[in-house]
């Protein structure tokens, strides 16, 4: 699951929104911003944590000498380690730890909802987040098959194709 920086912050106010609007918690109009950096604080540590695994897989792959097509088998064993969850399973992770940081920041007010309800209005967004990045990688992939996934050449050409579709999609 790729969460693109420049969304961080309408994500977190759209979770924040969504569970004000479902009366789950309950924040002073003043702290509604520290609200949504508490939740924007979690979208960002995912990022760095998902970033921080790809290359220590990119550099086990250098090291072991292995094809690059290994790095998403070594990432997704780091991730297990660490209990860290890649893909699909990526939205359980962020809205868990969503739901632990709501239930200590001391910039919510009141939670009036259970936690499964705090993980139901937090996932569809988190959902339709991913969903943006799904449509941008099918895209990308289908722009570039001709190359071959896990090389060097591939990685370049995807992060180019990929600048280039979020630049006209303005997702920058």
């Amino acid at each position: 699951m790729r969460i693109y920086r420049e969304r961080i912050p309408a994500i977190s106010q759209g979770i924040v929104d969504g569970l004000i609007k479902d009366e789950l918690i309950e924040v002073e109009a003043e702290f509604r911003g520290e609200v949504e950096l508490d939740v924007e604080s979690v979208l960002k540590e995912y990022r760095r944590a998902d970033y921080e695994l790809t290359e220590k897989a990119r550099d086990l792959v250098s090291q072991r000498g292995l094809d690059y097509s290994h790095t998403f088998k070594l990432k997704s064993r780091l991730a297990n380690e660490r209990k860290f969850s890649l893909g699909e399973e990526a939205i359980d992770w962020i809205t868990n730890q969503i739901v632990e940081i709501l239930l200590q920041s001391r910039n919510v007010e009141e939670v009036f909802g259970e936690d499964h309800e705090l993980r139901r209005s937090i996932a569809p967004v988190l959902k339709k987040e991913l969903n943006v990045d799904s449509e941008l990688d099918r895209e990308v992939k289908k722009r570039i098959r001709n190359l071959s996934e896990g090389t060097s050449d591939y990685d370049v050409q995807y992060q180019q194709t990929l600048e280039q579709l979020r630049s006209a999609n303005k997702l920058e």
